[in-house]
């Protein structure tokens, strides 16, 4: 499989407009700046003041950005795709929640279709290839939207990668590293499953999303927010996309908000 040289250039927001308008019509505005503090920030700001659903921001740095439990997002310039977007969702607000999963999902999609490779699902909200991690997903809401942020590794080398723990599409062999193309086809499959999740609500993507788990049937150590720590096994997601943990004794908790770390069958 034939992989482009990373040149890093910049990206052509114009050449991304056109491609991704040959895709999808649900997109209406797309911006790229070279530097901000953080895209999610940026959107949160714009959808106070009333920004319609369907804007995309996307940096080719952040400098303050973050990803779950205010931990930094760092990347070098134009080395992956950092980018947010504006939904304003009209199911019902408890299910705005799936949100991250159903990015996740639309980002599995989108890397096999578009880079020929395999991703999985690592519950909530991060994308995984051969384990590791190629991309995190960050969900808020901004009065009647929601911002989701995404910060995928694109041609990164062993080298650059923050933790051992992290990927990119160049390490696990892509077929291509064109951040128009990946970037059109991610944003092409959000809308897409967006536009289905909006008008039925979440059953498809919790269905889609357990088909390509990484954390389902995985032993898991979970750190809540307040402290509290949980070992057990992941069972099962229910229709809110709460992971279903059960734990030594067999009991099964239902785990709204928390870090997981997959463990070992060892462990």
């Amino acid at each position: 499989m034939r992989v482009d040289t990373p040149m890093r250039k910049p990206l052509d927001r114009h050449a991304l407009w056109s491609l991704l308008s040959e895709k999808s019509d649900f997109w209406t505005e797309v911006d790229v700046v070279q530097v901000t503090g953080s895209t999610n920030a940026d959107l949160a700001e714009a959808a106070k003041h009333g920004a319609p659903e369907g804007l995309v921001l996307i940096a080719e740095e952040q400098a303050a950005g973050r990803g779950r439990l205010g931990r930094q997002w760092v990347s070098p310039a134009r080395a992956g795709l950092t980018m947010s977007f504006l939904l304003r969702p009209t199911v019902p607000r408890e299910q705005w929640g799936t949100l991250s999963l159903l990015t996740a999902v639309a980002l599995e999609e989108s890397l096999k279709a578009v880079c020929g490779v395999r991703a999985k699902l690592k519950w909530p909200n991060d994308v995984l290839i051969d384990g590791r991690k190629v991309c995190g997903i960050l969900a808020q809401v901004e009065g009647n939207a929601v911002i989701v942020g995404a910060g995928l590794n694109v041609s990164l080398t062993e080298e650059e990668l923050p933790v051992p723990e992290a990927t990119s599409l160049r390490i696990a062999g892509a077929s291509t590293l064109d951040r128009v193309e990946i970037a059109a086809g991610f944003l092409a499959h959000v809308a897409a499953v967006y536009q289905t999740w909006n008008e039925r609500g979440p059953a498809s993507v919790i269905e889609r999303w357990r088909r390509e788990s990484a954390t389902l049937g995985r032993h898991v150590a979970v750190s809540f927010p307040n402290g509290r720590n949980l070992t057990g096994r992941a069972v099962g997601i229910d229709a809110d996309g709460c992971l279903q943990v059960a734990g030594p004794d067999g009991a099964v908790e239902t785990i709204a908000a928390g870090d997981i770390v997959h463990l070992r069958p060892q462990d």
